[in-house]
């Protein structure tokens, strides 16, 4: 199986070329606007928040996955009105504001969705404790849901499935997501796990998240300032 390192500077010409003819088919002007004084107040514990990085191979991750969304957090607390957002990113796993948050989204755009039901005092210190838990993690370039690293919808899952015993999204292989869409171009693939991709890893996206119908759709749109 391949190491779970990113990609070394000898592969960065390969990667401008492919990035450079990357589109965003999925990247749909969305019809909702606000501004982040509008949407934080909106927010709550335990809220799900997409956002959209604009740079490889997270764009390879939302084509492969047929969304605009590659990057998730949850709200774990809110401190003098400004949600606080528990995220694996690169290099490891933090608490970070909204508002630096959403500002690393591609054009604004940001989606948030949420449980039926509002957690609990005692769901809000299971999460709470489950972000702790995974402060300063090193973030899994290699996308496997059983390293010892993490990566941000593994980490969503994680954190939300112990406060809240709910385990959102769908796992899965490398071979079911990557042959789900036959457009997928797996040159890029192919070079990040240098040669062979591990078609039985197991994984869990963005995307699969996003579209868990146990959620309930609380925003979808770009947000600005």
């Amino acid at each position: 199986m391949p190491i779970s390192q990113p990609f070394c500077p000898a592969m960065t010409p390969v990667l401008t070329a492919l990035m450079l003819g990357l589109s965003s088919p999925a990247m749909a002007e969305p019809s909702e606007s606000l501004r982040l004084a509008e949407l934080a107040p909106r927010l709550e514990i335990g809220d799900l928040v997409f956002i959209r990085i604009p740079a490889l191979p997270f764009r390879l991750v939302a084509k492969a996955t047929l969304s605009w969304t590659n990057h998730v957090g949850v709200v774990v607390e809110v401190v003098n009105g400004q949600p606080m957002i528990g995220e694996s990113t690169v290099p490891f796993s933090r608490v970070s504001p909204l508002s630096r948050f959403v500002a690393r989204s591609e054009r604004g755009r940001v989606a948030v969705s949420r449980l039926p039901t509002p957690l609990t005092e005692a769901q809000r210190r299971k999460l709470a404790d489950a972000v702790k838990a995974r402060s300063g993690v090193l973030y899994d370039s290699g996308f496997d849901i059983a390293s010892r690293r993490q990566f941000c919808s593994r980490y969503v899952r994680e954190v939300v499935g112990e406060a809240t015993g709910v385990e959102l999204g769908e796992v899965e292989s490398f071979a079911t997501l990557l042959h789900r869409n036959p457009t997928t171009d797996l040159t890029f693939w192919r070079i990040w796990y240098f040669g062979v991709i591990p078609w039985q890893r197991r994984t869990v996206t963005p995307a699969s998240l996003l579209e868990d119908p146990r959620l309930v759709p609380v925003f979808d749109g770009r947000v600005e300032g």
